[in-house]
């Protein structure tokens, strides 16, 4: 193990954020770096439990008190070996991740839990500094030609699998670049588009082939991919969002999320040559949604000099402290703050938007709220609570509901299953023959670790059609559901 009285001497330390007035003008990710010696300290805190259920709670089963013995050790390279034996894009989950090995972590049943999403991003970050991050060029190519269709993590993985084991990869991207929504959707100040750049250098070295600004379904149609490769992986995401269709929704002014961060991320990289078609700057705005996606809204308004900023979720505001309706080692859904809500706007729980109010112009004025109860299986309204705030910005982000009803799907004749997702059997196989999916194409919105994860295992199922046997990875299978947060 590593410390054996680690766990009892050191307290659990996380690195320190930037000043909120300093960082909230510009767009650069929020941390500071964490003296390497401190990040030792904190590695030997792992116990090397006889069971480790930080491995339950990876969906990758990452290796982690052994890389964690590692770092403590200073074995930098032997880390970041048995780290990438299980993750293909560390430096994404160890910033994006919300870590559900730390909540199965065993300190954390009567302690703080061991920083493993630190101990993670900082072993790959020492890697790419040292230059031990190297392309892995397969041996040997198979003549095997396989279509990745999307870019985001899911996406990557298979292809980076799938290039390793010797095939020839092609990935398509709809959007300008490479990225999906690690480049899209996710804000500056939580990654830095570089760090995706830097990883795609690598995959470009190994021979994965990249073709963004490709819309599938309309400049390439699903015949033709079928056609001109032997498999096809669907790694789309669920990227149909969640509408909210009260008096008012057709105001200007009313945007969903992902329409909205994508300029943010254009403006924050300085892309524009002028100020976003969608701009928070002197707004009063409200986000409708209390998750990651309204955090990102959030510190996205922040830096472009919103008025005022509320952030709405209909549920009642969580406790602090782990309910006892959800024990270790489950991930526990309990009040947190991220950096973009230490930074500004109020949040409001328990409440929901009756309409949108609008001007002469019909642009969006104001939002009527009302106060809800949870009672018999559903929210309801207290009455008597009715209230309106002020709102010249409304940004949805609800979340979303299965894979867009896009013409590549109907091309490719696949089934969607009752939740809007493309049907799948246990061999990540969709109802159309050599089409495969993954991600949240497949699984439906979910995590990060969750996207890498369903992309390696989608890897090794069609390693093992196209050659009979795979050496590939396959961590798990797509009906596993048990450790969604």
């Amino acid at each position: 193990m590593a410390n054996p009285t680690g766990f009892m001497k050191t307290e659990r330390e996380t690195p320190t954020r930037r000043p909120v007035d300093v960082r909230i003008r510009d767009w650069k990710e929020v941390y500071e770096e964490q003296p390497f010696e401190d990040l030792q300290k904190q590695a030997g805190r792992c116990m090397d439990c006889g069971i480790p259920f930080c491995h339950q709670g990876c969906p990758l089963g990452n290796l982690i008190p052994e890389w964690n013995d590692l770092i403590w050790r200073g074995e930098k390279e032997e880390a970041i070996e048995r780290l990438h034996a299980t993750n293909n894009f560390p430096e994404f989950t160890g910033r994006l991740c919300p870590a559900p090995c730390e909540t199965a972590c065993v300190v954390a049943i009567n302690s703080d839990a061991v920083t493993i999403k630190q101990v993670e991003l900082r072993t790959i970050e020492e890697a790419f500094g040292s230059g031990s991050v190297k392309p892995l060029i397969p041996d040997r190519l198979t003549g095997k030609t396989v279509a990745v269709v999307g870019s985001g993590p899911a996406g990557l993985a298979a292809a980076q699998q799938l290039t390793r084991a010797g095939h020839t990869v092609a990935v398509y991207e709809r959007a300008e670049k490479i990225g999906g929504l690690l480049r899209y959707g996710i804000p500056e100040f939580k990654m830095e588009k570089s760090i995706v750049d830097r990883r795609l250098d690598q995959m470009k070295a190994e021979g994965t082939r990249f073709r963004p600004g490709v819309d599938v379904g309309v400049e390439i149609t699903g015949s033709d991919l079928r056609t001109k490769y032997d498999a096809v992986v669907l790694a789309i995401g669920a990227t149909n969002w969640r509408d909210l269709p009260v008096p008012g929704r057709e105001l200007n002014g009313i945007h969903q999320a992902m329409e909205y961060l994508p300029w943010g991320n254009k403006q924050g990289l300085a892309e524009l040559s002028g100020p976003p078609p969608i701009n928070a700057n002197g707004k009063h705005v409200v986000i409708l949604g209390g998750g990651d996606t309204g955090a990102d809204c959030l510190g996205t308004a922040i830096r472009q000099g919103a008025a005022t900023l509320t952030q709405l979720e209909i549920m009642p505001r969580p406790t602090g402290e782990r309910p006892s309706s959800q024990p270790w080692p489950t991930y526990p859904m309990i009040y947190r703050v991220s950096s973009a809500h230490e930074e500004s706007g109020e949040r409001l729980f328990a409440v929901s938007t009756e309409s949108f109010l609008g001007d002469e112009n019909g642009n969006v004025k104001a939002l009527r709220l009302v106060e809800t109860e949870f009672k018999n299986g559903k929210f309801e309204k207290v009455e008597g609570s009715e209230k309106e705030i002020p709102a010249d910005l409304v940004l949805l982000a609800m979340g979303f509901t299965g894979v867009e009803k896009s013409p590549l799907v109907t091309q490719l004749e696949v089934e969607l299953d009752d939740r809007g997702n493309i049907a799948r059997n246990e061999n990540f196989e969709s109802t159309s023959e050599g089409v495969y999916v993954c991600g949240d194409a497949g699984r439906g919105q979910s995590l990060i670790v969750w996207a890498i994860a369903e992309g390696r295992a989608a890897a090794a199922a069609v390693d093992r059609s196209l050659m009979g046997r795979t050496q590939l990875p396959a961590p798990i299978e797509p009906t596993d559901r048990s450790l969604t947060v």
